[in-house]
C-alpha cells in the first residue's frame, strides 16, 4: 500500500545524503561501530539520515551542536535499530541536548499518599510519550567499558513501546516473554545480591535500579561491551541478540 511516509523517505534519501568526511569521522570514532559489514555501514547511514530529517536535535541552555555532533548522537540511537527500523522511534520527535549534567524534578506519591517533589541531576533521560534528553559531557566523553548513554536512554524509548518502561519491550512473535523473564530475573538477581554484598560489578550496578534501568544497561552493554555480557550473562546476551536481531559480539570478535 501507498504510504506518505515511505514516499518522503524515498524522496529524502534520493536527493541528499549526510556529509562523508564527517560520517566517516564518526564511524572511525566510534568503537561500537566496528565490526560492521559494508552493507550494515550503508543501511545504518541511511537510517542516520532519515533520523536527522524526521527528528529535531537541539541544543539548549546555549549548547550549539555542530553537525558532526548530532551525526555523533544519531549514530549511536540508530545502531540498536539498525535491523528493527526508524519505526520503533515513532514516539520521539526532539532530543534535547544539554551542555552537561542538567537538573531534573520529579514529583512522587509515597504511600500515605503525600506527594513530593524532588530535583536531580541527571545525565541522560527519556520520557514516555517525549523527548530524550542528554548530556553532551557525558556523549562526547571518555568510553567505559559497557557504558553509553545514548544507548540507555533510546532502549528506555524502545521499552516504551509498550507503556511505561518496566523491562519488557514488545517482543517479536518468535521469542518467549516467560524465557525473557526467566534469563533476565536470573541476572538481575545476580547482581543484586553482588550488590548487596558490596562486590564489584563487571557491569553498571545502576542496573539494578529497577527492572527498567537493567534492560537499558544491559543493551548499552550489549553494544558497547558485548564480549562483558555474553561473558557474564549469556542469557541476557541470547534474548537481546534475539529482540536486536544483531550480534555485536560474533563481529567484533569477542
Amino acid at each position: 500500500m501507498w504510504s506518505f511516509r515511505a514516499w518522503r523517505r524515498r524522496c529524502l534519501l534520493a536527493r541528499a545524503e549526510l556529509p562523508q568526511s564527517q560520517w566517516r569521522e564518526q564511524v572511525g570514532s566510534l568503537a561500537l561501530l566496528r565490526g560492521l559489514s559494508a552493507d550494515e555501514l550503508a543501511r545504518l547511514q541511511r537510517l542516520v539520515w532519515l533520523f536527522l530529517a524526521e527528528k529535531a536535535v537541539v541544543g539548549v541552555q546555549g549548547l550549539e551542536l555542530s553537525d558532526g555532533m548530532r551525526l555523533r548522537i544519531a549514530a549511536q540511537a540508530c545502531l540498536p535499530v539498525l535491523e528493527l527500523g526508524l519505526g520503533s522511534y515513532r514516539n520521539l520527535e526532539v532530543v534535547l541536548v544539554y551542555p552537561g549534567e542538567f537538573v531534573a524534578r520529579h514529583e512522587y506519591e509515597d504511600e500515605a499518599g503525600v506527594v513530593h517533589q524532588e530535583a536531580v541531576g541527571l545525565s541522560g533521560e527519556a520520557w514516555v510519550q517525549g523527548p530524550v534528553i542528554l548530556s553532551w559531557e557525558d556523549v562526547a566523553g571518555e568510553p567505559q567499558a559497557g557504558i553509553n548513554l545514548v544507548i540507555h536512554e533510546f532502549a528506555h524509548k524502545l521499552d516504551m513501546l509498550s507503556g511505561a518502561a518496566n523491562g519488557l519491550p514488545p517482543l517479536h512473535a518468535d521469542m518467549s516473554v516467560a524465557q525473557w523473564g526467566a534469563d533476565f530475573s536470573a541476572a538481575y538477581s545476580d547482581m543484586a545480591r553482588r550488590v548487596e554484598l558490596g562486590e564489584a560489578t563487571v557491569l553498571d550496578a545502576y542496573a539494578v535500579e529497577d527492572p527498567a534501568e537493567f534492560f537499558a544497561v544491559m543493551t548499552e552493554a550489549f553494544f558497547a561491551a558485548p564480549g562483558l555480557l555474553l561473558r557474564s550473562y549469556p542469557g541476557v546476551y541470547g534474548q537481546l541478540r534475539h529482540f536486536y536481531r544483531q550480534d555485536p559480539a560474533l563481529r567484533q570478535g569477542c
